[in-house]
């Protein structure tokens, strides 16, 4: 191999932070996002369970247990990332029901439940469902909305046909009705039921009024946990809705939330096909959310993006880091709950969870090679905050695609700039492949989803979709782009022009179901591309060839002819000074070559 090609290898992965324009070292300490704390937690309680650690919630008559020691280390983990204590104590739990932690156990005395658990040990004030806030997706709402539809059917009368008014005196309050027929085949389960479907229902229709896409998971696990705030949250429930000892109030609150919600009835972790009852995930995460702290905003984006490790993340509305989009560094989450759960499932075989972690990036992603190189960005960067071995694994199953993807761009450029072809030109000839690559793949995609011949085309790619031009946006073309997009469906072919100036917001105000169906077809490879600022390896590659042989032009000027080229990959800033780095370390490595 020429030394040219080395150099800029070496070069180009020397520094994690020079793959991404997105700002991960920023992300470290919790700015903006916390997926890097959940990483750190996952590694802290991976390790715990390896160790062989019991992680299970008993009503033992004991001050202490195993998993108090394995919260308070997670939830350290975690704010060695930034996370403040109510967000790790979310984190920290979330994590740890998915690591096997039962969310509650035991009536009254000896009581404990995981998010309480997690909330006290970090320190924090309860605040609420009423205070919780959804994750952002462009908007946000709270569990104020859960709350106000329950306490609206309340008042309706609409949550239990038991009227407490009348209830005699040495019944309520005791045994004859927490432990009798008037609890548990009656009060309790009508109250959990009705009370989750009316805040679920709430969710969803907030949701939708101030203009967001409804997440169907988020909304039961809301609306659960604002019932679970006022009925018996683990209670026995009577046998015609479940099994003694196994199913609880909570679970009831959960079959309500999920039939409100029209969520299937299991759900499966991506890549190891692990099934989950979605009513006893509902009910549980609920029982978390209602006793966990004030979480933020990013508290709650981490929270749900561990949702997305379940193959249906798309139909049950939860994060973006399981595909088919590779989002934006700071949502990957998903590759960490998986980790963690084939590690503990294998006794900790690296091997088994990086090839699981490998197979699903290839089966579940638009672009499987960048998606790889994103995982390894960011798994690189948790490690500079806690290694551990969640993020062994994610290296693990991505080096491989980080060595294929770096070295095939710089023998290319290599091969190119030989030819006599400029460094620019070689940049826009790696996103036009990257295009055809996004339009076949969306092609396939959708071909399949649908059973129909569908193609794929965006024939025109560009920044200044609707404001004043300016350079910035015809440069960063991320912010306000021009598409157009064409689809052909069975020999029929619609034109998306201005997708998102014109097509979107004339469907999405004017209630244009026709074309509203259509738009996904169009808007998926659209954000793909987007996107793309999170892997720049069409961009610092080619710099760092170009820099290896082109003894002339400064660093700098490299980079700039890199980015000018870079009409897709260049869609939000950053790349001329980790171009410009790059560079800079490829003549240095050269020197000693």
């Amino acid at each position: 191999m020429e030394k040219e090609i080395i150099a800029a290898i070496m070069a180009s992965t020397s520094d994690i932070d020079m793959m991404t324009n997105d700002r991960i070292e920023a992300l470290t300490k919790g700015h903006g996002m916390l997926n890097v704390a959940a990483i750190c937690a996952a590694n802290s309680i991976a390790q715990e369970v390896l160790r062989g650690t019991e992680i299970k919630l008993t009503d033992h008559n004991v001050q202490h247990l195993p998993i108090d020691d394995v919260l308070k280390k997670a939830i350290e983990s975690a704010e060695l990332a930034g996370a403040d204590p109510a967000n790790a104590a979310l984190i920290s739990a979330a994590l740890c029901y998915f690591a096997g932690t039962n969310a509650q156990a035991g009536v009254p005395a000896g009581n404990r439940k995981l998010g309480a658990m997690a909330r006290i040990i970090a320190g924090v004030d309860r605040c609420g469902v009423i205070a919780v806030p959804t994750a952002k997706v462009n908007n946000r709402i709270s569990g104020y909305a859960a709350v106000k539809a329950l306490y609206d059917d309340v008042f309706d009368n609409k949550i239990t046909k038991i009227d407490g008014s009348i209830v005699p005196l040495g019944v309520g309050g005791g045994p004859l009705y927490g432990h009798g027929t008037l609890g548990e085949d009656i009060a309790f389960p009508e109250i959990a039921r009705n009370g989750a479907a009316a805040g679920t229902k709430g969710m969803l229709k907030a949701y939708a009024n101030v203009g967001m896409p409804p997440s169907p998971i988020t909304a039961a696990i809301f609306g659960a946990a604002a019932i679970l705030e006022i009925v018996h949250p683990d209670s026995e429930i009577g046998e015609k809705y479940g099994e003694f000892f196994k199913d609880n109030s909570a679970y009831v609150a959960g079959l309500g939330a999920v039939e409100a919600a029209g969520l299937p009835e299991k759900l499966h972790i991506r890549g190891t096909g692990e099934e989950y009852d979605t009513a006893h995930l509902v009910g549980d995460l609920g029982v978390i959310i209602k006793d966990i702290g004030g979480p933020s905003v990013i508290g709650m984006m981490a929270f749900e993006e561990m949702l997305s490790a379940f193959e249906e993340s798309l139909e049950i509305g939860a994060g973006f880091s399981g595909g088919p989009l590779q989002p934006p560094l700071g949502h990957m989450t998903a590759d960490a709950v998986l980790a963690m759960k084939v590690l503990i499932s294998s006794a900790g075989d690296l091997e088994v969870a990086a090839e699981k972690i490998r197979e699903i990036k290839e089966k579940f992603w638009i672009e499987p090679e960048l998606a790889k190189v994103a995982t390894n960005t960011i798994s690189r960067k948790a490690e500079q905050v806690k290694r551990g071995p969640v993020t062994k694994a994610m290296i693990l199953a991505t080096d491989g695609g980080l060595a294929k993807a770096v070295s095939e761009r710089a023998k290319f450029t290599f091969d190119k700039l030989k030819e006599g072809k400029e460094l620019d030109e070689i940049v826009h000839m790696l996103d036009d492949e990257k295009l055809n690559n996004v339009e076949t793949a969306c092609s396939v995609l959708f071909s399949g989803m649908m059973g129909k011949n569908i193609d794929i085309k965006i024939t025109n790619y560009q920044g200044c979709g609707r404001r004043r031009p300016n350079d910035f946006l015809k440069r960063y073309c991320g912010f306000d782009t021009d598409a157009t997009v064409e689809v052909t469906v069975d020999g029929e072919k619609i034109v998306f022009d201005g997708l998102s100036q014109n097509v979107i917001p004339d469907a999405v105000v004017n209630k244009k179901m026709d074309i509203l169906e259509a738009i996904p077809l169009a808007a998926v490879p659209v954000v793909e591309l987007q996107l793309c600022g999170h892997t720049i390896i069409n961009i610092i590659v080619p710099a760092a060839v170009a820099a290896a042989m082109n003894t002339e032009a400064s660093p700098r000027e490299i980079a700039r002819k890199a980015v000018a080229g870079a009409y897709i990959s260049s869609a939000i800033p950053g790349g001329i000074p980790r171009a410009e780095e790059v560079s800079k370390r490829t003549i240095k490595i050269m020197s000693e070559l």
